[in-house]
């Protein structure tokens, strides 16, 4: 047998790892190679399998774009839907809300506003739109309009179609628990119809009742308040919105330069020279007493032209005061005035003033006058009457003196003069203090009815003229002026207005209602202080006493009660020389007398109106004189303790108790009766509009909520 070979083992290396030699390295290198070209293959493979899985992939996002892009235009398209109503009249009652004329057509917006009914206040976010030719109203909704707000500011630009720019406001909850005022500015599109909003960096703090106004492409901003719930905050920054570069500006003034106030509600017109500030509100605080203030001065932000770059230069802006120019309104609060651009002038409707006579006392007066300023140059104020129209016919004919009898003549064709004696002579050649005949009476009566009828002509302009009230919504679109609502307080009430009027302004002829509103229909849910136990009876009493009430009384002077009885009226006394007068002039004549017996009723009603607000009175004369609007419960309340005096005075100490304050209702009950006749007079004359005695008459007083308002800020 052959001997085998012995074979060499592998050396270790330092480490300790065997080292091939030989064939064992070469094999082990020629797997490695081997592996090395498989994984280049694979990679190879990888690379070419990707680009086709990418190719893929593109084509399939190509056809998702599209797909995604059709979804997210019909999801646009949905989030943005404008739903268009139309809705029956003008909207429902609210105040601080905004009217305002559309720039491109003849149309009218009414935005937001709130109604407040003594307990819960509640906003809206709807939007109107008003068409005059067509007498018509629709509401526009959009899940991307803007919040629900009050005492906002809105303005209208012609660009793009027409854009309407509303900026701030404020946010209650129904109980007034919990408050908020806005600071972002929304922009809707006339056009489209759709609202888009614009948030910046650097804008204006929150806010309400501030106002803003147009300028070329520029939104001034001024005022307003910021309400804590404790105490209000008023404002008197400056900013300017870049409708072009949707940016705001700030305009800080040097602290020398005059300028106006901090307020709010004020109005803030644009005119050739900048625009024009005038009046507003605002509050002071000393200590825990809190006073508001109308404000009445008037300022001209003058601007720049727009120099050769396109923009102005607003460290060149300036305040420059007026001076108060012609037939002004007195100072008022709660009238903002609308442009009337064709005759570059502000239209001013209506007001409050506030006096303040103690801490416990406060008298407010409404207004319903026009006015009219006049920006041109240094700026004039102007009274907007209206205008009577003239009638047919001339001027009035005469009456023809009575015929006087031929003379007699004598056998021998002389005439003769009738035998008179001195006085019958003077009679005949005065011929002024001699009693008419019948025929003359009658035709005298005829003139005075027709008179009279001048007088009541239900065309009368003045008849017209909406009823005292403050914080109406007004717009001037094509010279022709829409009031829309506004408020009018009494004691502790305050009535939200719905009603809706147009007026003529190069005619002033007269207003045209196009919605009536009837104040007993309003809801008023505040606390209400006049109970008292005799108001059942009392109530009773009154009914019955109104169902007799006489239409006569006498003229009040000084408070004093108005005799009851008839006044003699003149009389065409002829019993005799009836046969005289046809029935015609006999109607004629009773009809006379009754109108004077009812024109005579009203001018004493008037007058006692005026007296029953004198501030010379006497405590007696306040106490036993019923107000206007009282009926028997609340006068009996008001003075119960005067007339339980009055009756211990008249019975002695053995009246006591229910029995006192029994007498004491009799004589309340005596002297309430006695001025009657011009109570009812009083609500007769306020009965068109529905309230009660002198809550809406022209300029007259009334207790009202002053600085405690929610609309006094």
């Amino acid at each position: 047998m052959g001997k085998l070979k012995k074979q060499k083992k592998a050396k270790p290396s330092a480490d300790g790892t065997p080292v091939l030699t030989g064939k064992a390295a070469a094999k082990k290198a020629k797997q490695a190679k081997q592996a090395s070209k498989k994984d280049a293959k694979e990679l190879k493979v990888a690379k070419k399998s990707k680009g086709k899985d990418k190719a893929a992939v593109d084509d399939m996002d190509a056809d998702d774009l599209i797909r995604t892009l059709a979804e997210f235009r019909e999801k646009w398209a949905e989030e943005h839907k404008v739903t268009e109503d139309v809705v029956d009249g003008p909207p429902s009652r609210r105040a601080n809300a905004t009217l305002t004329a559309c720039p491109v057509k003849d149309h009218l917006y009414l935005f937001g506003g709130e109604y407040f009914d003594g307990q819960t206040v509640q906003i809206y976010p709807d939007l109107y739109r008003y068409e005059p030719s067509k007498n018509e109203w629709r509401r526009f909704t959009s899940p991307t309009a803007p919040g629900p707000r009050s005492a906002h500011a809105m303005v209208s630009s012609a660009a793009s179609g027409g854009r309407l720019w509303c900026f701030g406001g404020e946010f209650s909850s129904p109980n007034q628990s919990t408050f908020h005022h806005y600071r972002d500015l929304w922009c809707f599109s006339i056009e489209t119809h759709s609202w888009e909003r614009f948030d910046t960096k650097l804008r204006p703090s929150a806010r309400s009742g501030h106002r803003m106004a147009m300028f070329k492409h520029y939104i001034f901003l001024f005022g307003g308040f910021q309400d804590t719930g404790i105490r209000t905050s008023y404002l008197a920054d400056l900013w300017v919105f870049d409708t072009l570069e949707y940016k705001w500006q700030q305009i800080e003034l040097s602290d020398f330069m005059q300028k106006p106030g901090a307020r709010s509600g004020f109005s803030f017109l644009p005119c050739p020279d900048g625009i024009i500030l005038h009046g507003g509100y605002t509050k002071t605080y000393e200590g825990k007493r809190v006073t508001g203030m109308a404000l009445s001065d008037t300022w001209l932000l003058r601007i720049p032209p727009v120099g050769e770059s396109g923009e102005i230069d607003f460290k060149t802006l300036k305040w420059e005061k007026r001076k108060k120019v012609g037939y002004a309104p007195t100072p008022r609060s709660g009238c903002t005035m609308a442009l009337w651009s064709a005759k570059n002038m502000g239209i001013l409707f209506g007001g409050v003033s506030d006096d303040d006579k103690d801490e416990e006392t406060l008298e407010s007066t409404f207004y319903n006058e026009l006015f009219g300023y006049n920006m041109a140059s240094t700026g004039r104020w102007v009274s907007l009457p209206l205008k009577k129209k003239k009638k047919a016919g001339g001027k009035k004919r005469k009456p023809k003196p009575a015929a006087t009898p031929a003379p007699k003549a004598d056998e021998n064709g002389d005439v003769e003069d009738e035998e008179m004696d001195d006085g019958e002579k003077d009679d005949v050649e005065g011929d002024g203090d001699r009693e008419d005949k019948p025929w003359e009476a009658a035709q005298r009566a005829k003139e005075d009815v027709a008179m009279r009828e001048d007088e009541d002509d239900p065309d009368d302009p003045e008849k017209s003229v909406p009823f005292a009230r403050y914080n109406t919504m007004l717009a001037v679109q094509r010279s022709t002026l829409y009031i829309y609502g506004g408020i009018l307080e009494t004691d502790s009430k305050e009535y939200t207005l719905d009603d809706f009027f147009t007026l003529q302004l190069d005619k002033l002829d007269r207003y045209n209602c196009l919605k009536e509103c009837r104040i007993e229909s309003v809801e008023w849910h505040g606390s209400d202080s006049e109970n008292d136990d005799y108001d059942s009876d009392s109530d009773d009493s009154d009914e019955d006493g109104s169902e007799s009430g006489s239409e006569d009384g006498d003229s009040v002077e000084d408070g004093a009660a108005p005799n009851t009885e008839d006044t003699p009226m003149p009389e065409v006394e002829m019993v005799e020389n009836l046969k005289l007068m046809s029935d015609a002039e006999i109607a004629a004549a009773k009809a006379a007398k009754e109108h004077a017996a009812k024109e005579d009723l009203r001018k004493r009603a008037t007058a006692f109106m005026g007296v029953s607000k004198a501030t010379d009175r006497t405590e007696e004369d306040v106490l036993s004189t019923p107000q206007p609007g009282e009926n028997l419960a609340k006068f009996y309340a008001r003075t119960k303790d005067f007339w339980a005096q009055k009756a211990f005075a008249s019975v002695g100490a053995a009246n006591r108790g229910k029995d006192l304050r029994r007498d004491g209702f009799q004589l309340a009950e005596e002297a309430y009766q006695e001025y009657l006749p011009l109570l009812e007079e009083i609500v007769r004359i306020q009965e068109q509009a529905g309230l009660d005695a002198d809550e809406m008459s022209k300029g007259g007083r009334a207790g009202g909520l002053g600085a405690e308002s929610r609309n006094r800020r």
